[in-house]
């Protein structure tokens, strides 16, 4: 009997090991080795290899037996709902979760029309009544964006962008409207008072037919108050808007299990899960129906169970009688020929339609729900069917009297379904003024639009330039402390999507104009950037400490235009800065939290003022590069010799300093450069020369005279005299 129990053991450890490596029939065989010791476990593990190796038959008989021994449960049919949807997802060649089409001023989390837009940091906007339930929702972990996953910020903080608010309510008007009786709607239907919340959603989708979002809702409140029928079309109408969204083929699924058609519902939640595999509700309600329809105590057992048969059939049948209602030659209308009919009832005149609800003897609504939950808790598998109402009569001879039965009718109802679920595409170009989508700092239209956290957008550059003096908002004053210290800003992408779509010609000119700028900006002869402080050398190092708001602006124009070059040269009481400098290139930049930062610079070219300019605050020159004058033969011979003797004499004098004194110029300057192979290489001489000027104890007026010298010998000569003057009289 022990071998027995151990042969078991050794059994099961293999199946589950052929299980782990996606053997599934391998696995199901072992299990069905078994069979002397099966209990209900390894029945339900052999049904779920079956399913996931495509024996379907076999694994709805072992289902079957399960059921009968009362030991079938919903969730134990996860495996397999989860293989049917995924049968329809690759029978239609949808990807992970085919994206629904979305307007251009479409939330990027309900899809439905922005209401109160909030900007966030990562540039992504959403309806501020969406993140609020997002947070709500996930309260256990930190919350995110949907598209890039940055954490949202903490719950109170979200603000309404002023400016696509205010775009909104000035070209979609209509719109506007309709999501704000929306939104009078959801907060009814919170105090449960149904019948006034259906008051405001008839009116808002006489406003805006085209959303899917109210149609959806609309089946929800029907939904709760058992009227299936009404809801199914509300449904019909919100998947054939926007096929491929989740939530509209779960609504239309809860209407049709509450007419008691649960084949139809299974499909309709299979089709749901396959776009949203994390809809728990749609999983839950497709298990229970499976589940009741394999029970034994079913009435209509026998009638379902050969369309169950069809529905578990391999992958190669599941296009052809899952979807046999689908069009999948056209992804717009995929779901046209299901739902022809009850969109055709769903377009007639709304604005009539909505005046019809004045009904008050229909049955206590279920618990209230909000519009973007994403399920209805409690609802039963097996609703029972509703009562004939005077309200579904007096509605459906509204839409008798106004049948779009007629050709014409058809075909506008089929174009609506086809066009684009928001109005936005409606507004010509011509008719957006610039002036909605300005900067309020330069009175440009935007370039790189930035929306701070108080909900006020400027361009990149005029907001990076109100940082540099004050970490305020310029309009509202709000301190935003956070953006001088990270100068991590992210362009607000819809504003960029409005103005390429309304404002193509005026964006083509914008961006025109800033290429002719950093154009501009670029050039390295004229109207050159020059920080005025110190002495700069070829080739030497040079750190910097930049506080002043306009060396904040011209450091960051350096690195904007790609250059990273800017002039350094000394003060001068009379012009300002002296007419002789040298070229600074940035190697790095160092942002402290107080706007502050520290930059490496390394040098690089001589060059000579020709004229003194001044730019938004920072001085600037139009200057000419300096270069040393090249000799040959014998000239060049001399050079060599008296070139190795001043670099001789250059070693020793740095040599005989103080050990503390050379770690100090090691630590800053670098080790001494070593003789050149090509002393005339470089234009501007030996590396080691400028090294040595730079470490040398002159003032800066003595060292600004060799900046102006073209002839190498008569800079070494002057190295000469000087290390012969500091070998003599300075203490080392």
């Amino acid at each position: 009997m022990a071998s027995e129990g151990s042969g078991v053991e050794v059994m099961l450890e293999l199946a589950a090991e052929a299980f782990r490596a996606r053997n599934f029939q391998l696995a199901a065989e072992i299990y069905h080795q078994c069979q002397p010791e099966e209990t209900e476990e390894l029945r339900l593990k052999r049904a779920h290899c079956l399913v996931l190796g495509e024996r379907l038959s076999e694994a709805l008989e072992e289902y079957q037996l399960l059921s009968q021994k009362g030991r079938l449960r919903a969730e134990h049919l996860e495996v397999l709902v989860g293989y049917l949807a995924d049968s329809i997802k690759g029978s239609e060649g949808w990807a992970e979760g085919e994206p629904p089409s979305k307007g251009l001023l479409s939330c990027l989390k309900c899809t439905g029309t922005l209401f109160e837009p909030v900007t966030l940091r990562c540039g992504h906007s959403y309806c501020k009544n969406c993140l609020e339930k997002e947070r709500e929702r996930t309260t256990a972990s930190s919350p995110s964006c949907k598209l890039c996953k940055e954490k949202l910020p903490a719950a109170g903080a979200y603000r309404i962008n002023v400016v696509l608010n205010s775009f909104l309510g000035k070209y979609f008007p209509t719109e506007t409207r309709a999501l704000t009786l929306r939104h009078e709607g959801n907060v009814l239907y919170k105090k449960n008072k149904p019948l006034a919340a259906l008051e405001r959603y008839h009116e808002a989708i006489a406003l805006a037919p085209k959303d899917h979002l109210l149609w959806s809702n609309r089946a929800q409140i029907y939904v709760s108050m058992n009227c299936f029928e009404d809801a199914l079309c509300d449904g019909s109408a919100a998947c054939s808007i926007q096929p491929f969204w989740p939530k509209g083929h779960l609504r239309k699924a809860q209407a049709l299990a509450g007419l008691q058609k649960m084949d139809k519902a299974l499909k309709e939640y299979l089709i749901c899960i396959a776009l949203d595999s994390e809809n728990k509700t749609a999983k839950m309600e497709a298990q229970k129906i499976l589940c009741d329809l394999l029970s034994p105590i079913a009435d209509n057992m026998l009638q379902r169970l050969p369309d169950i048969m069809q529905l578990m059939s391999p992958r190669s049948r599941i296009k052809g009688i899952v979807l046999n209602s689908l069009n999948s030659r056209n992804s717009s209308n995929v779901f046209e020929n299901s739902c022809k009919v009850n969109v055709d009832k769903a377009c007639v005149d709304t604005k009539q339609e909505w005046k019809a609800h004045s009904y008050c003897n229909l049955a206590k609504p279920a618990q209230v729900m909000s519009d973007n939950e994403d399920t209805l808790k409690n609802l039963p598998t097996e609703p029972t069917r509703p009562e004939k109402k005077n309200i579904l009569k007096t509605k459906h001879n509204i839409m008798k009297e106004d049948k779009p039965g007629t050709t014409d009718s058809y075909n506008k109802c089929k174009r609506a379904r086809t066009q684009s679920p928001s109005r936005e595409h409606d507004v010509l170009p011509k008719l957006v003024d610039a002036f909605d989508l300005e900067c309020s700092l330069c009175m440009r239209l935007y370039y790189e639009p930035i929306t701070t956290p108080c909900g006020h957008t400027f361009c990149l550059k005029c907001i990076e330039r109100c940082m540099d003096h004050s970490p305020k908002c310029p309009l509202c004053k709000e301190v935003l402390p956070e953006y001088q210290a990270l100068r991590k800003y992210n362009r607000t992408v819809l504003i960029e999507e409005l103005i390429a779509h309304y404002l193509p010609e005026e964006l083509a000119e914008r961006n025109k104009v800033n290429d002719e700028e950093i154009a501009e900006l670029s050039n390295l002869n004229k109207d050159v950037p020059i920080f005025i402080c110190t002495m700069a050398y070829p080739t030497v190092p040079c750190p910097l400490h930049i506080f002043e708001p306009r060396y904040r602006l011209m450091i960051r124009r350096c690195m904007e235009t790609g250059n990273k070059q800017f002039g350094m040269c000394l003060s001068d009481p009379v012009k300002g800065f002296a007419d002789y400098g040298c070229m600074l290139e940035v190697r790095s930049v160092e942002l402290f939290p107080d706007g502050r930062s520290v930059v490496d610079t390394i040098g690089r070219r001589r060059f000579k003022v020709l004229r003194h300019n001044e730019k938004d605050g920072y001085s600037c020159a139009d200057i000419e590069y300096i270069e040393d004058e090249k000799v040959e033969g014998e000239n060049y011979a001399e050079l060599v010799r008296l070139h190795d003797l001043v670099y001789d004499q250059a070693y020793m004098w740095f040599s005989s300093l103080k050990q503390i004194l050379k770690t100090r110029i090691l630590s800053h300057f670098g080790p001494m450069p070593k003789k050149d192979a090509d002393i005339q290489a470089s234009p501007n001489g030996p590396g080691w020369c400028w090294w040595l000027l730079a470490v040398l104890p002159l003032e800066s007026r003595a060292q600004l005279p060799f900046l102006a010298m073209t002839m190498l010998q008569e800079r070494l000569n002057v190295i000469r005299r000087v290390l012969l003057f500091m070998s003599r009289n300075c203490p080392r």
